[in-house]
């Protein structure tokens, strides 16, 4: 049996300007934005590129080749597709790490930094491990040999694809593609077409997730009967924070609808992978529907923090409320002592009991507005919100 190739790769939404900047970059370490040019230079020599090629294969991709026998392929989608020639049997594992490694440590680096500006990637998106589904291309092995190849990697075998050309038997996070023919072409589009429909089912169920991480984060703030008002602020800032995470994650989910449907186009248009598409499970159609599900979920998740905003907004104004209240009692107060000063006496004389007054006044006002204070920190406010049946989402 003969290894030829193994892929690996990713996707987050990319557009044709931002192609345009990591080809610059890939050039000549060129940008026109605020960057350091130095740690420029020094990411693009990490690449190690050897030659660089642009053109258009249902979308536009810039390709390079690398110094490793890696070859790398940007779609101005986003989609990242990473190729390892020199691969054996023997080292394949080796082969696998290395290949990981270079996307890992030199690639994603290079382009993070690229676009290290503008809109911030949400905090629970940026520090995210990805497990990278690995392709393995076979020649004409036998389905004892690629039996062998799934027990060495994964226990389990999901699924099986056949057609004129090649092979697929797929494990859990490894594909084994054996060619049966000549015809390579298929190959690396099925394997493109596996590695967007992956992640983007992978990125909507991480949108899932959090979308329950946060709404729980909501309720906790929102759970506390009554709350203390020295709290409310520090409630009022948590959901602010939130709110800033569901917004930019939103914006990412509203982009989302356009690449599938583009990718959609690119893969029902190539005859090579129309059998395909047609028995397996991965329809563009269902993809849709939970795209549209996870927007679902996130809408509900914005009105719901947003009413936890208001709720906490308007406590802040009660706070407020009861504080100037408070201060103004003790207003009157001083003020009163001061008529009641004036009209009991016929002339002002400097004496030492004078002074004492004076000071005595000053600190039972200055004690009366700590006491109001502490009174209106600890005050309990009681949240009225309405309860829902969680078991059903």
């Amino acid at each position: 049996m003969k290894i030829t190739n193994v892929y690996i790769g990713g996707w987050f939404q990319r557009t044709m300007l931002q192609l345009t900047e990591i080809y610059d970059f890939l050039r000549a370490a060129k940008t026109q934005l605020n960057l350091d040019h130095d740690k420029l230079l020094e990411l693009r020599k990490s690449l190690g590129i050897g030659k660089i090629d642009y053109g258009v294969d249902g979308e536009e991709f810039v390709e390079f080749t690398t110094n490793v026998s890696i070859t790398v392929k940007i779609y101005e989608d986003g989609l990242i597709v990473l190729n390892n020639k020199d691969v054996s049997e023997d080292t394949l594992f080796a082969d696998i790490d290395e290949l990981t490694d270079y996307y890992e440590q030199k690639l994603s680096p290079a382009i993070n930094y690229l676009f290290s500006l503008g809109a911030p990637v949400p905090k629970e998106l940026a520090n995210i491990v990805n497990v990278y589904p690995y392709f393995v291309v076979c020649d004409r092995a036998t389905k004892e040999e690629i039996a062998d190849l799934l027990s060495r990697t994964e226990k389990q075998k999901y699924f099986e694809f056949e057609n004129k050309n090649y092979d697929v038997t797929r494990g859990d996070k490894y594909y084994f593609i054996n060619k049966k023919t000549d015809v390579t072409d298929n190959i690396e589009k099925y394997i493109e077409s596996q590695i967007f429909i992956r992640e983007f089912k992978g990125q909507m169920h991480r949108y899932l997730n959090m979308h329950r991480i946060i709404w729980e984060k909501i309720d906790k703030v929102k759970e506390q009967v009554n709350v203390k008002g020295a709290d409310i602020v520090k409630f009022s800032s948590t959901l602010e924070g939130y709110a800033k995470t569901v917004n930019l994650i939103d914006g990412r989910i509203n982009q989302m609808g356009t690449y599938i449907s583009t990718r959609e186009k690119i893969s029902k248009s190539d005859e090579g992978l129309a059998e395909f598409l047609a028995i397996s499970g991965y329809r563009f159609e269902t993809l849709k529907d939970t795209l549209d599900y996870i927007k679902y979920l996130w809408d509900m998740t914005q009105t719901y923090l947003s009413s936890a905003q208001k709720l906490f907004s308007g406590l802040k104004s009660d706070v407020t409320s009861k504080s100037i209240n408070s201060l103004t009692i003790v207003t009157s107060m001083s003020a009163g002592a001061s008529i009641i000063g004036l009209l009991t006496k016929s002339e002002p004389k400097f004496t030492i009991f004078g002074v004492i007054y004076f000071f005595v006044l000053a600190f039972l006002g200055w004690s009366v507005t700590k006491v109001m204070s502490y009174i209106s920190k600890n005050r309990k406010y009681e949240i009225s919100d309405i309860s829902y049946d969680k078991n059903i989402e």
